[in-house]
């Protein structure tokens, strides 16, 4: 009998029509330059203010330089897992910088932070365990704990008296509980309240994972994230974040006690059976948390450049931030496009976040500590 389907992929136009129309479709936008405050975006330089190069790292001539050594000793790629061909020294010494910067035991370094958040929920809890999850989490954060098998329950984003609530009704039919969230929430740039969230750990018995991969840079005193922001880097947690923003490489961490890299060096499936983080992005990490820890006043005009975009931008428009992420709420998607395009038109690129990847629409700024005063300014300007 001939099957009534003649092309099993025909749903799929229009599927596409349906985002059009919605005003949710996207595509990539070309750079033909190096990262930096200002770049080439198709033929036009712009005021970049769409990266997540919040230091401006990913262009530094030393971490240029790193890459370039690191590939000359050790070539391209890592040709293997750790565990069997994929392992340099180089590996390590970035593990035990990590550590040392998060005040942590130990690190263990992964080749994405996708991978990191993956591998790490899925091997900490099961099919007899309990995940508690704020509802704005990165999607790596929800994949993980989907793919852990663990029953999953959101609470309230950063609402502590429904996480408490959640874990007064459910912790106890549970072996083990994990508590998942972003420190800092990268489509809105508001932080979690850390300590309220570690003591209430602490109440019901739960594992705390934060993915410091928007705060690394940013955050603390040196840097180190939301973690040491909030002075809690004595307290037994599960530290994960990225080499790809504010430390301008590629790759993912986890940061923790002896036991719990030592677990996942044996349990962590994204870390076992994936080739090790290229020569060139260990190095250009390693050299980007030297410069991070050496020079304190990149932070301070990153932050310098934060507070005077809040204070000029509409106030009354600006979602509620204490990041380098600003976002600018707009009533619908085809507002958030139109504005779009007129920052562009104006030499400013900053992109349009629309439903589903959020639930409201907005114009996202990545702040950058290389952004010169003139920069801002003609955002500001723009906006009006």
């Amino acid at each position: 009998m001939k099957n009534s389907i003649s092309n099993p992929y025909g749903w799929l136009q229009k599927s596409l029509g349906t985002i059009h129309r919605a005003n949710w479709y996207r595509q990539v936008k070309t750079v033909n330059s190096l990262p930096g405050a200002v770049i080439e975006l198709e033929g036009r330089k712009l005021i970049n203010f769409a990266s997540n190069d919040y230091l401006g790292l990913a262009g530094d001539s030393r971490l240029i330089t790193a890459a370039t050594k690191g590939i000359e000793e050790y070539g391209t790629g890592s040709t293997g897992s750790r565990l069997l061909s994929g392992h340099r020294e180089l590996h390590r010494n970035l593990e035990k910088a990590i550590a040392d910067w998060k005040q942590t035991e130990d690190a263990l370094v992964f080749s994405s932070g996708y991978l990191a958040n993956l591998g790490t929920i899925s091997a900490l809890v099961g099919q007899k365990d309990l995940i508690l999850s704020d509802r704005y989490n990165h999607s790596s954060l929800k994949n993980g704990a989907k793919l852990s098998g663990a029953t999953v329950i959101e609470y309230l984003h950063c609402d502590m008296a429904d996480l408490r609530q959640k874990l007064a009704t459910y912790r106890s039919h549970y072996r083990r509980c994990l508590i998942v969230t972003d420190s800092v929430f990268s489509m809105d740039g508001d932080i979690c309240p850390l300590p309220e969230l570690l003591s209430i750990a602490e109440t019901f018995n739960c594992m705390t994972l934060v993915d410091e991969a928007h705060a690394t840079g940013v955050l603390g005193d040196t840097g180190a994230g939301c973690v040491e922001y909030f002075h809690c880097s004595n307290y037994p947690l599960i530290q994960i974040g990225t080499l790809s923003k504010a430390l301008g490489s590629l790759g993912g961490y986890v940061a923790g006690s002896n036991d719990l890299i030592d677990f996942l060096r044996n349990r962590a499936a994204t870390w076992i059976y994936t080739t090790g983080l290229s020569p060139g992005d260990t190095a250009a990490a390693m050299a980007a948390i030297e410069v991070i820890r050496n020079e304190p006043e990149r932070i301070r005009q990153l932050w310098h450049n934060i507070n005077y975009l809040k204070q000029e931008l509409p106030s009354e428009s600006l979602l509620p931030s204490e990041s380098s992420i600003i976002c600018v709420g707009l009533d619908s998607p085809e507002t958030a496009l139109n504005k779009s395009d007129k920052l562009q038109q104006a030499g400013i690129f900053a992109p349009a976040i629309r439903p589903p990847t959020v639930p409201t629409s907005r114009i996202r700024l990545s702040v950058m500590a290389t952004h010169e005063k003139e920069h801002l300014k003609q955002l500001v300007e723009a906006f009006f």
